[in-house]
């Protein structure tokens, strides 16, 4: 993966910079885009079929924003507390240095940009989601220490739509976020177009259990557990119900893979974690 200059070659880059920069190239791309996505039809994301792109966009923000404040509650409980092994794997995967831009996509509460600046530092961290609510709690966050010195910016961001400069990343992450993009395909072409040559796509999601038994008795648990875990930590099951559903809609690892392919990524690989319940895909630029 390319690295940028040393701090011996250039002045340091302060939050505000980087914060500058981004406003920028927001400003440039927003005066020639439109709405691509209305009455696009696109994978419904709950059942693998097709839907509108905007009455899909809609209902993923009104989901996470209803939830976003117990969302990491729920986390917790749900995966036994091992979602936290899994953040730490994601941010290895994305192979960051200390001279590297990080660009998290759907990175609701934070979860992975802390896990980040907590175990791997890198120089700047771009903390986006599509849902404001999500990242009003990832500020919090950041007020609280969870940043750990690190430079954090935080902006609303499409992920079909990526406002940032071509080559602009030299690390991109998504966590439980890929699944819940309608334009799945367009996505991946934008998280290839803003990283850097050599740069790293690392992305955690919900998969398939290869082991038939497991992956019944997983499917159980979704059905079950999951609307049962919401009610319990949020007083609602609607979201809960649909995450279940949109986990069983997703591709299965080589699936998932050949669309990273298709997207230009190279040296695509992924490991399983929980025996597939969820996996961790990385492709280089």
């Amino acid at each position: 993966m390319t690295q940028s200059a040393s701090s011996t070659d250039i002045e340091p880059k302060t939050s505000g910079d980087y914060l500058r920069a981004s406003a920028r190239a927001s400003a440039e791309k927003a005066s020639d885009t439109q709405d691509i996505h209305a009455g696009h039809t696109v994978i419904d994301t709950a059942t693998g079929g097709e839907a509108d792109a905007a009455v899909s966009e809609q209902r993923v923000q009104q989901i996470f924003g209803a939830i976003a404040k117990k969302y990491d509650r729920f986390n917790a409980a749900s995966s036994f507390g091992l979602y936290k092994r899994w953040l730490r794997a994601t941010v290895a995967a994305a192979n960051l240095t200390p001279e590297s831009d990080l660009l998290d996509l759907a990175g609701g509460t934070g979860d992975v940009s802390y896990t980040a600046a907590k175990t791997n530092p890198p120089a700047h961290i771009q903390l986006t989601d599509f849902v404001p609510e999500m990242l009003d709690v990832a500020r919090d966050r950041a007020r609280q220490g969870a940043t750990c010195g690190v430079p954090t910016d935080f902006d609303v961001v499409d992920a079909q739509d990526i406002p940032y400069a071509d080559d602009s990343y030299d690390a991109v992450t998504m966590a439980y976020g890929i699944r819940n993009i309608p334009d799945r395909e367009q996505a991946l072409a934008e998280t290839y177009r803003v990283l850097k040559p050599g740069g790293t796509f690392a992305c955690l999601e919900f998969s398939t259990p290869p082991n038939a038994l497991w992956r019944g008795l997983y499917h159980i648990y979704l059905k079950l557990m999951i609307p049962f875990w919401g009610k319990v930590f949020t007083g609602q099951t609607k979201g809960f119900v649909y995450l279940a559903d949109s986990i069983r809609a997703f591709p299965d690892q080589e699936t998932y893979a050949a669309m990273l392919r298709e997207a230009g990524f190279k040296d695509v690989t992924w490991k399983n974690y929980a025996g597939g319940i969820v996996a961790v895909h990385t492709g280089r630029k």
